[in-house]
Formats: C-alpha cells, structure tokens, sequence
C-alpha cells in the first residue's frame, strides 16, 4: 500500500482514542473451531447486537452443531428472523459449510486444526465450501490463536471514508495465482497479534456505531417533513 508509514501512524492514532472512547474490550476465544466459524458466518452479514441475538436463538432452537448442519434453509432463515437475502446468505452459507466440514472430518468440529499450525489450517478453510475471507480470519484470530484482523463491509467502508487507507487500496487482489487481501494485511503490520482482537471489535463497534447515528438522523428528518407537512396543511384549512 502506498505511504503506508503515514496511514499506519493514523491507524494507531484511531486505536488510542477508540480505546479512550470504549470500555475495554474482553477477548473472545473459542475452543471450537467450528463455532467460531458458524458465528463468523452470521456476523458477516449481521450487526454484532444481531449477531448476538441470533445466536442465543440458535443456542434455544438447535440441538448442536450437527442439528443446525442437517436443518433446512427456510428453517434456519426462520430462527434468524425476517427473510431476506441477508438471511437466506447465512442459511445457505451455514448449511454448506457444516456440511463441507462434517463430509472432511465425519464430525462437525475442526479441532484437529488446532494441531497442524496457522498455515496448513488456513488453506483447509480457503478450500471448505461456505466460507469466506472474513469467516477465516475471524476463525484465525479467534480460536486457532493467530494474527488477523477481520474486516466487515462497513469496517472497510468506515476506514476508507476516513483516509485511514489508500483510497486505491484494494479488498483482494491476484497475485501469481495467489489470491491476496491488501487492507487487512496492511493493518496487520500496524496493529499487533496482542491487540488485534481489541483493534477489530473497537473498529468495528465504530464503524457500526456510525451507522446507527445516520439511521437515527434520517429518521429524526423523515419525523419533522411529516410534522411540517401537517402544520402546513392546518394553516392552510
């Protein structure tokens, strides 16, 4: 990436005041691959409040990870909530991924990736079918202890709004057939191991938080046009 002293010297000045900003943040771990995985999938997609939501319901309507492998879509898009593209993405996404893993390992859990390193695990799930970049980081940085610094839409959206990456900087690229992913790997070398989980959910809180307030804001004007339009027809009568 282009100046990338100058843009890492900007990223770590955002972690401090998100830091400053937020409580501080627990680390999340999980001693199971695959639950890593199954949250990554839907978070993807989904607000981290949602996301939360969605998986306590999971938790209450599924028997385990296999139940959820051999349930039906709609089902699954059912427990999610509303059905929308969002959701049936995640169905789809979920069913496929369970099922590639359960099809490799005859079990649904990927604890056997703990044993053979960063590497080899992340090329395995670059090759399971349901999941994607975000998915793997986030079972990287989560569960097999690794470094990675997952990014969401609106995460990426949120530093690139803000000038904390080249404007020109790509999500992915090719590269010797070798697929390559500039932005995360560039926050990567500016954000530690050690902080990465609490750089990724500070950032994210952020970029999710800024989301809210321009809802709110849209409401708030859709709220006073219909009040003006309500006084304007009184006055005229």
């Amino acid at each position: 990436m282009k100046n990338s002293k100058e843009y890492s010297k900007k990223v770590q000045k955002l972690y401090r005041s998100l830091k400053s900003k937020y409580p501080k943040v627990k680390k999340v771990t999980y001693d199971e691959p695959t639950d890593a995985l199954v949250y990554a999938i839907v978070t993807e997609k989904m607000s981290e409040k949602a996301t939360r939501s969605a998986i306590k319901r999971f938790a209450g309507y599924f028997i385990n990870l296999n139940d959820l492998r051999v349930s039906r879509a709609e089902e699954i898009v059912e427990v999610l909530g509303a059905d929308s593209s969002v959701t049936r993405d995640i169905a789809s996404a979920l069913t496929r991924a369970l099922g590639a893993v359960f099809y490799k390992y005859n079990t649904v859990s990927l604890k056997a990736l703990k044993k053979i390193g960063i590497r080899p695990a992340r090329q395995i799930l670059e090759k399971t079918d349901g999941v994607s970049h975000f998915a793997i980081s986030y079972c990287v940085l989560t569960s097999l202890q690794g470094h990675a610094i997952p990014l969401t839409k609106k995460m990426i959206e949120f530093l690139r709004s803000n000038q904390l990456v080249d404007a020109n900087a790509k999500v992915q690229e090719i590269r010797n057939r070798k697929t390559t992913y500039p932005i995360e790997g560039f926050l990567a070398r500016a954000i530690s191991a050690e902080n990465a989980y609490e750089f990724y959910a500070l950032l994210r809180r952020q970029s999710e938080a800024r989301k809210a307030r321009k809802k709110k804001k849209t409401a708030r004007k859709v709220k006073v046009k219909a009040k003006t339009k309500k006084e304007t027809k009184k006055t005229k009568r």
